[in-house]
């Protein structure tokens, strides 16, 4: 009634109390009585906010992207604010004007700007993959923009919930990145066929290194054989023509045995011949009667032989001879008995 009222704010709520121009209440969480003719109220929230935007821009290649975030602020310093912005508030504590909304968008566009320069020099595709880029820039241009410091709040962060083109470019970039990843799994196909040909050649390589070297193997093996068998044959023909030389040195060592032993034979008979005609040379000359006389033979029938080359001798001279029987059979008896 009167005039004076009665408001109440939470804590949250920072109050600027105007009386006739000057301030002459301020602070947070206050409940007072007022007199509202003369009297102006100012209610900052002190809280943080979460602010949401979504804005387009253009790619160093003229495609459109459309970037999504969020950026987290609190008021820092109210009565800066205030002074920038009207935050009034009627006797319901409902603002004369929605400022916040100036706020929130001025952000916006200092969010927007500091983006906007890096985007222009990138690709559409280095766009899409570059949230982490942004936010820096994001953060990087806010806390520095005298715009934000001249409104006295603090940024506390800022997020890309997500980079999008257009939906034709979209689907442009999903065909296009489908046709890759199919020609990247047709490679991965050729590639592993081309591995296992590969490999399967190292194989077969490997096969016929491994056949080459058994044949050599064999090929040294029998050139080893033959080595041995040249050399058998080699050590054989030598044994041979050392057995074949031994026997000829025993040969010509028995023919000079034997030469020597015709000489020493001949010589023997040599010597033997001159003894012997030595001997005889004496009765050389003498008759056979003589020599006969000489022997001295006192057997009878050797006398008898004798008689019996006379009476040959004189065959001629002879008409008849008579010879008993007892005789010759006493000579032959006498030579049958000689023989046993």
């Amino acid at each position: 009634m009167f005039g004076i009222k009665h408001i109440k704010f939470d804590s949250m709520t920072y109050v600027l109390h105007f009386k006739n121009g000057n301030i002459k209440r301020e602070g947070r969480g206050l409940s007072f009585f007022y007199f509202a003719p003369n009297s102006s109220i100012a209610a900052i929230p002190m809280g943080s906010n979460d602010l949401p935007f979504i804005f387009n821009e253009s790619t160093n290649d003229y495609q459109t992207v459309n970037i999504q975030g969020q950026i987290s602020y609190k008021i820092s310093n109210p009565k800066t604010l205030a002074d920038v912005l009207d935050f009034t508030v009627n006797d319901n504590s409902q603002y004369k004007k929605n400022d916040i909304e100036k706020l929130n968008q001025r952000i916006i566009n200092e969010a927007q700007t500091a983006t906007s320069s890096f985007i222009h020099e990138i690709k559409l595709k280095d766009a899409i993959r570059s949230a982490k880029s942004i936010e820096e820039r994001i953060l990087e241009g806010l806390k520095s923009s005298q715009a934000i410091a001249m409104l006295g709040i603090d940024i506390l962060g800022a997020n890309i919930l997500g980079i999008q083109a257009t939906p034709e470019m979209a689907r442009a970039l999903e065909t296009e990145t489908r046709e890759k990843l199919q020609q990247e799994a047709d490679q991965a196909i050729y590639e592993r066929r081309n591995f296992a040909v590969e490999q399967e050649r190292k194989i077969k390589e490997t096969e016929l290194n491994t056949e080459i070297a058994v044949e050599e193997k064999q090929k040294q093996i029998a050139e080893k054989k033959m080595e041995s068998e040249v050399q058998k044959a080699d050590n054989d023909r030598k044994l041979r023509e050392m057995k074949l030389a031994a026997d000829i040195a025993v040969e010509n060592q028995r023919k000079q045995l034997i030469e020597q032993k015709t000489a020493n034979d001949k010589k023997e008979a040599e010597t033997q011949g001159y003894v012997i005609e030595t001997t005889l040379k004496p009765y050389k000359d003498i008759d056979w009667k003589t020599l006969t006389a000489l022997n001295n033979n006192p057997d009878p029938k050797f006398n008898i032989s004798l008689a019996f080359r006379e009476l040959a001798e004189n065959a001629g001279k002879i008409g008849n001879l008579n010879i008993s029987p007892e005789l010759l059979d006493t000579l032959l008896n006498d030579k049958r008995e000689n023989k046993k």
